[in-house]
């Protein structure tokens, strides 16, 4: 596992393999573990709906919870994590970012 903290810039569609959608914030290091995801059949698809976010304080806050609760999928990863999105001031600021990039 990749231990360095994660910054994010990019948000992505993700397609589980039930066909449900969800966004996600990333990077281009997560966008290819998710790409390699949907190569494995692990999800359905991926794709980059918006490129270089602003990194305003909602993203700062989103980005500190997930780099303290989740780790960096493998690079030969075997399963797919969905982030959870508790309420309160994470899913708060998670859906400020969708918002303020017009996302959703």
């Amino acid at each position: 596992m990749d231990d360095e903290y994660q910054t994010f810039d990019l948000i992505q569609e993700i397609t589980l393999n039930d066909g449900s959608q969800y966004y996600e914030l990333g990077n281009i290091l997560m966008n290819g573990r998710a790409e390699k995801a949907a190569i494995k059949h692990l999800i359905k698809r991926v794709r980059i709906v918006q490129l270089n976010i602003p990194h305003s304080t909602a993203v700062r806050r989103y980005e500190a919870y997930i780099n303290e609760t989740y780790q960096v999928p493998p690079v030969d990863l075997d399963a797919w994590e969905v982030w959870d999105k508790p309420e309160g001031a994470i899913r708060d600021a998670y859906d400020d970012i969708l918002k303020q990039n017009h996302v959703g």
